[in-house]
């Protein structure tokens, strides 16, 4: 199983912060970094020193990581017009040697929107389903050739279609718990459907649920990457535990269903369960990037039992 960390710098984390975490996610060897895409702090935080946009930030790191996964989880279809949101990605992908991975959802957070000047119309869902058409249509159009797409939110006409991205396909990233529409994206357009902040029996569920579905769309299940992404505390003693809950704003006490929160046996224990409903990567979403340490604890004492 692929281990990768996932962050959010939205609610609080400068470039360099982000870089210093996304080097030493590369140093102590797990797969990717990824973030989130989003504008505004959420919670009571003060989000300083501010956003930074999430498809900038990668393309630095880009150039200042050599190995690791870098992608979004996820980015909003409101953000971009599909056709620019197309050269972003394969433009970094360009500049990390082939290592970029494009996670696209609807959008959720309206209050970021209207912060921003973001249009945030209340129904995404269609635009959500254009851009992935359009985005894994400009890269597979041979080179020479031109895309037109005509469709409700967005029409092209005659596109040169470039430039391609490194890899082919360059992996897209689907996900949410949604019981058809959203796996019935999944399985015609991503290499991997994701499930987040859920319990391993929803987990579960939904996995068989997308498994399903790609049959129904005559695609082989076996081709589509299973993913989970969890909140991760990890601690050498309970005290260290707790320490680091109140750093990420979780009750220690409260229910960890879907997350990972405990001493480093009891987190390669329960994320070990996951391989056997067929996860093929984990997404460690760690709050605090200032705290180094904790990266090295997770890679010393719990990625050797997962990887």
């Amino acid at each position: 199983m692929q281990i990768c960390i996932f962050t959010e710098p939205q609610q609080g984390a400068s470039y360099d912060t982000q870089l210093a975490h996304a080097q030493r996610t590369e140093a102590l060897g797990f797969d990717g970094w990824f973030r989130s895409d989003h504008y505004m702090v959420m919670g009571d935080g003060d989000g300083m020193p501010g956003p930074t946009d999430a498809w900038t930030t990668l393309a630095g790191l880009a150039r200042e990581t050599s190995r690791i996964r870098l992608g979004t989880l996820v980015s909003s279809a409101t953000y971009r017009v599909p056709g620019l949101l197309a050269i972003q990605v394969a433009q970094v992908d360009a500049m990390s040697g082939g290592r970029a991975e494009l996670g696209l959802g609807t959008g959720w957070y309206a209050a970021e929107h209207a912060a921003y000047g973001i249009p945030f119309p209340e129904k995404r869902f269609g635009m959500l389903e254009e851009q992935l058409a359009i985005v894994t249509g400009l890269w597979a159009t041979p080179a020479g050739a031109t895309f037109g797409f005509e469709g409700e939110h967005y029409q092209l006409v005659d596109s040169p279609a470039l430039p391609k991205p490194v890899q082919s396909p360059l992996p897209v990233i689907v996900g949410g718990g949604g019981a058809r529409r959203t796996p019935q994206l999944a399985a015609r357009y991503a290499a991997e459907f994701n499930i987040g902040f859920v319990d391993p029996a929803t987990v579960a569920e939904k996995f068989a649920n997308v498994r399903a579905i790609c049959v129904e769309e005559e695609r082989d299940p076996a081709t589509l990457r299973m993913s989970v992404a969890w909140p991760t505390v990890v601690g050498a003693d309970e005290a260290d535990v707790r320490r680091r809950c109140a750093a990420a704003g979780i009750d220690p006490d409260s229910d960890h269903g879907g997350r990972l929160v405990g001493t480093p046996a009891q987190v390669v224990e329960k994320a070990a369960g996951l391989v056997g409903l067929g996860a093929d990567r984990l997404y460690l979403q760690t709050m605090d990037m200032t705290d180094l340490d904790h990266l090295d604890l997770i890679a010393a004492e719990v990625l050797p039992h997962l990887a």
